[in-house]
């Protein structure tokens, strides 16, 4: 499931009177508290952020909340560093839910 899927992104839109280009709103990532419940692993070489979505969500779309849950961690790439710890929030459902609340969905 996209995280854009359920955004009406025109209810933020505003144009450029200067140059006429369109602009939206950032939709914001959700802080995600830690819990009891997630998982934690050290990843390998070949570890992505989608990969390891479909591997505990079966939803490779998903990878964003593990990135969302890992702050420290570079954004310019779905690869890992081998050696690394991250955390996998288990209850990502409650990370959409919060994500929804942020952002407003349609």
């Amino acid at each position: 499931m996209s995280r854009y899927n359920n955004y009406l992104f025109t209810q933020n839109e505003s144009i450029d009177s200067n140059t006429k280009k369109r602009f939206y709103e950032s939709l914001l990532d959700p802080t995600i508290d830690k819990d009891p419940t997630d998982i934690y692993v050290i990843t390998t070489i070949g570890d992505r952020y989608d990969l390891l979505a479909w591997k505990y969500y079966s939803d490779a779309e998903l990878w964003w909340i593990i990135s969302a849950a890992n702050p420290e961690l570079q954004k310019d790439s779905l690869y890992l560093e081998p050696g690394t710890q991250i955390r996998i929030p288990r209850d990502y459902q409650k990370v959409l839910v919060t994500y929804q609340d942020q952002n407003g969905s349609r």
